[in-house]
């Protein structure tokens, strides 16, 4: 059964990658992508990849540390 947190972080992700904030972020992307994942979202580890492949080396570094923030903050 799933829960709310991974599926809200999951959403989060697709709002992020797809823009509908007005800006793509792909960083904020792969760091909700990355915590569903770390909550159990098994198709958050693939999309998390799909994500990757769009990013900047730069910015792939940049998104693990704002996930950690995340978490200490929550």
């Amino acid at each position: 059964m799933e829960t709310a947190i991974p599926i809200c972080c999951s959403s989060a992700a697709c709002t992020g990658q797809a823009g509908r904030s007005g800006v793509v972020n792909l960083v904020a992307a792969h760091k909700w992508f990355n915590l569903a994942a770390l909550k159990g979202r098994a198709d958050a580890i693939s999309m998390r990849r799909e994500v990757a492949e769009m990013m900047s080396d730069v910015e792939i570094a940049t998104a693990p540390g704002e996930a950690r923030a995340w978490m200490t903050a929550h």
